[in-house]
């Protein structure tokens, strides 16, 4: 059994590269696998391991960068090595937005816990935004929920500048960092009424039975597990080889699908040469399961 660990700190870092090179090294030695994004303003990232390697890593993270409790933090477990390697990328936000904010700006009195944001959220006039990637918002969203249909981050606040400064505004996203950064712009934009779950998708999802559950579908997650249900656990979502965008059961029995080739999001737009290469990778991948070997692009999931 796996662990997976979630977590963002907004704190002060100066040495990127040294503190990249620090870091790189010591996942590759510890067999953590998953991302770690740092910049200016703070680390952000996903890992996973074996739950001593994990507990280590994590301690490491906080003395390292001198903190004694992150900003926010999520557990779960896989059976299987969710990664494929370790990665430490150095990044000027580690949620672009064109601001750069720190802890003391952000306002825990607007982080709801699970039900307090259920309740919120029944509310007619409170305005439910989904501050996740399109894609996302497809595979399981709460109720009533809107999403601004923007795939670059740094066009959110285009979005924004549209709402009514009078109505409460409910956000969510997967973990929380991305509305941690939307919060702060809003404050400075005048709104008052601005609230976030706290924890993200993922903190509600471990949280809420599913009898009080106000979300509707399934969670994406950026790892090879594609997708979480309620009481994180593993999902029925799986992932497109031809243009890597999460594909549920019903997508599968589309006569556009192609396992290893296309999906019906991509099978119109691929070329007949992109396709022959993903048939002759798909071909690759099911001599090496007939002989049971492993193939480099063999998935580790499902």
């Amino acid at each position: 059994m796996f662990k997976v660990f979630g977590f963002y700190k907004f704190i002060k870092i100066k040495s990127l590269k040294k503190d990249k090179f620090f870091l790189q090294k010591f996942l590759f030695s510890n067999n953590i696998r998953g991302t770690i994004i740092i910049a200016k303003e703070g680390l952000n990232g996903t890992i996973s391991g074996r739950v001593k390697d994990i507990d280590k890593t994590t301690k490491k993270l906080k003395s390292f960068f001198s903190f004694k409790q992150f900003d926010s933090s999520n557990e779960s477990k896989s059976k299987f090595q969710p990664f494929h390697k370790p990665k430490v990328k150095i990044k000027k936000e580690i949620v672009p937005m064109n601001l750069t904010i720190n802890s003391k700006d952000r306002n825990m009195k607007t982080h709801l816990k699970p039900k307090d944001w259920n309740k919120l959220i029944k509310n007619k006039d409170t305005h439910i935004i989904d501050t996740r990637k399109p894609f996302e918002y497809k595979v399981g969203t709460f109720k009533r929920s809107i999403n601004p249909n923007v795939n670059n981050f740094r066009d959110f606040p285009k979005y924004l500048n549209k709402l009514k400064k009078n109505k409460p505004v409910a956000m969510f996203c997967t973990g929380g960092i991305r509305c941690e950064k939307t919060s702060v712009y809003l404050k400075k934009k005048g709104f008052k009424n601005i609230y976030q779950l706290n924890g993200g998708i993922l903190n509600y999802l471990k949280k809420i039975k599913k009898k009080e559950s106000l979300w509707k579908g399934e969670c994406f997650v950026f790892d090879n597990r594609i997708s979480l249900k309620h009481g994180l656990k593993l999902g029925s979502y799986s992932m497109c080889s031809g243009c890597r965008m999460p594909i549920s059961s019903k997508d599968k029995r589309s006569n556009k699908y192609e396992e290893g080739v296309s999906c019906p999001n991509c099978h119109n737009s691929l070329t007949e040469n992109q396709k022959l290469r993903f048939r002759m990778r798909q071909s690759q991948i099911y001599k090496a399961k007939q002989s049971r070997k492993k193939y480099i692009f063999q998935k580790e999931f499902k």
